[in-house]
C-alpha cells in the first residue's frame, strides 16, 4: 500500500491556527500519510523541496480583514516558481483557516487558497461534511459547525489564547487532514495503476 505524503503549508500569527494545523496533520497520520509541518513564513529551501516531492499540500493562513495572512499572501507569491515550471501540477491541494468571527469572511480565505491551487494545475479537496449545528436538535460541539464546504474552517475567541480553539473545529480539521490522505492514497494507485 502507498504511503501518500501530505505537506500542511501554513501561517500562524498568534498560535491558534497552528493549532489547526496540528489537528489535520494528526488526521493525515492517523490515515497512514507522512506529514510535513511548513510554516510558510520561516520556510528554507529544503521545505520548498519537501512541497514540490508531496502528493498534496494543504494550505492554512488565519482570516486577517477578509483574506489570508500577509505572510501567507508573500508565500503564495514566491510560489509563482513552481508555477512557472508547473511542478506542483496535479498535485492534491485543500485549506484551512481561523478568525475569531464565526464566519468572519473565512470563506474569501478558502477561495483564495481554491484559486492559487487552480492556477498550479492542482487538484481541490473540499472538506465532504455536512453541516453542523442547523437544527434545534443540533450542536456547537458537531463536526463543521460553521458549515463550511470548501475547506476547514475554526473559530477562536480574541481574548483567549491557543489552547480555547473549539474542539469540534479541531476534530473537523483532523478529518480533513484524513480525507486528504486517503484521497491522496486513491490517487497515488490510481497513477500507478495507469503506468502499469
Amino acid at each position: 500500500m502507498t504511503t501518500p505524503v501530505v505537506s500542511i503549508a501554513y501561517h500562524s500569527g498568534f498560535g491558534h491556527t497552528t493549532v489547526v494545523a496540528e489537528a489535520v496533520k494528526a488526521g493525515a497520520e492517523d490515515a497512514g500519510a507522512t506529514v510535513h509541518l511548513i510554516k510558510v513564513d520561516e520556510i528554507t529551501d529544503a521545505e520548498w523541496e519537501l512541497l514540490d516531492a508531496s502528493d498534496a499540500i494543504v494550505f492554512g493562513s488565519p482570516t486577517y480583514m477578509g483574506t489570508a495572512s500577509g505572510a501567507f499572501h508573500q508565500f503564495a507569491e514566491a510560489s509563482s516558481k513552481r508555477w512557472f515550471t508547473r511542478a506542483w501540477q496535479d498535485k492534491l491541494a485543500a485549506g484551512f483557516t481561523n478568525s475569531s468571527s464565526k464566519s468572519g469572511d473565512k470563506l474569501h480565505t478558502l477561495q483564495f487558497f481554491t484559486l492559487l491551487a487552480a492556477q498550479h494545475g492542482m487538484n481541490w479537496v473540499g472538506l465532504n461534511l455536512m453541516p453542523g449545528w442547523n437544527a434545534s436538535t443540533a450542536s456547537e460541539n458537531d463536526l463543521n459547525r460553521l458549515g463550511f464546504f470548501l475547506g476547514a474552517a475554526a473559530q477562536s475567541n480574541n481574548d483567549e489564547g491557543p489552547e480555547a480553539v473549539h474542539k469540534a473545529d479541531i476534530a473537523t480539521a483532523e478529518h480533513l487532514g484524513r480525507r486528504v490522505a486517503e484521497t491522496a492514497r486513491v490517487f497515488a494507485a490510481g497513477k500507478a495503476a495507469a503506468a502499469a
